[in-house]
């Protein structure tokens, strides 16, 4: 049993919490029953697992992935509470951590018919909630896009409940890297409080890509320039969405043309 915070394993997956750190590793630290067995479900393999033994034991599922996991030949370690409080985030942890290979290697088809890009948001929580309506949607790949949160901060991976695994997803620093991703199909929506366009008004069956900027600035001006865009009608009086909400409603409007025609 891991017994000290200062063993070197514990020490290097504690580092995985560093933006830098995660990606010069190629690692995330994924923490609770539900993201980890997200991602063995999903053909993803974890490179260790550490859990506290009294908290697994007390909760069935964790102990049912915990059997799994071992039973598969998973390098999986026993540690003092202690030790597994300085891997986890949560406010109540489940006493089970693992570590993961980035997923940024999910093949998309291509071209891109349905796609989704994320401009300038920097809030974890939208970008978490975006992801998850995303994969629920059928969108093909995610962009993140320019000024935008990484997407395997802690809180975006818990907003995004597993999605992380099941959409590919890209990471994109200029809108030249997004243009080469898109190619020269889908046509640009930009999601904005005050548009003309309705977005009921859009031929989503055709190949698209919905934009949604950040809720203090917007989007950026390359995406705007590219970008035709459209609002959500109101009553009036009532504020704009939330970009999460307003991006998920737009979603499964396009969804729901490209489902029934």
């Amino acid at each position: 049993m891991i017994t000290s915070i200062h063993n070197p394993r514990i020490k290097a997956a504690r580092k995985l919490a560093d933006r830098k750190e995660r990606y010069a590793a190629g690692m995330l630290l994924a923490e609770g029953v539900r993201m980890i067995a997200d991602a063995v479900q999903c053909g993803i393999e974890p490179g260790a697992v550490f859990y506290d033994p009294e908290a697994v034991e007390a909760n069935p599922a964790a102990a049912a992935l915990l059997a799994t996991l071992a039973g598969a030949g998973t390098d999986c370690q026993p540690c003092t509470p202690e030790v597994i409080a300085t891997l986890t985030t949560t406010v109540t942890p489940q006493g089970i951590v693992a570590i993961l290979p980035l997923p940024l290697n999910l093949p998309f088809q291509t071209p891109l018919t349905f796609a989704l890009i994320l401009d300038a948001i920097r809030d974890p929580g939208n970008a978490g909630t975006l992801l998850r309506s995303a994969a629920a949607a059928g969108v093909q790949a995610v962009i993140f896009g320019p000024q935008t949160v990484d997407p395997f901060n802690d809180k975006v991976l818990r907003a995004g409940m597993g999605a992380h695994f099941r959409v590919p997803l890209r990471i994109c620093a200029t809108w030249e890297q997004v243009r080469r991703i898109l190619g020269s199909g889908p046509g640009l929506y930009l999601a904005e409080a005050d548009a003309q366009l309705a977005y009921d008004q859009v031929d989503w069956r055709t190949p698209c890509a919905l934009v949604v900027g950040g809720e203090a600035s917007g989007a950026g001006a390359p995406a705007r320039a590219e970008s035709t865009a459209i609002a959500i009608p109101m009553h009036s009086g009532v504020e704009s969405l939330n970009a999460a909400v307003a991006g998920s409603v737009i979603l499964f409007e396009a969804a729901r043309q490209r489902r029934w025609g």
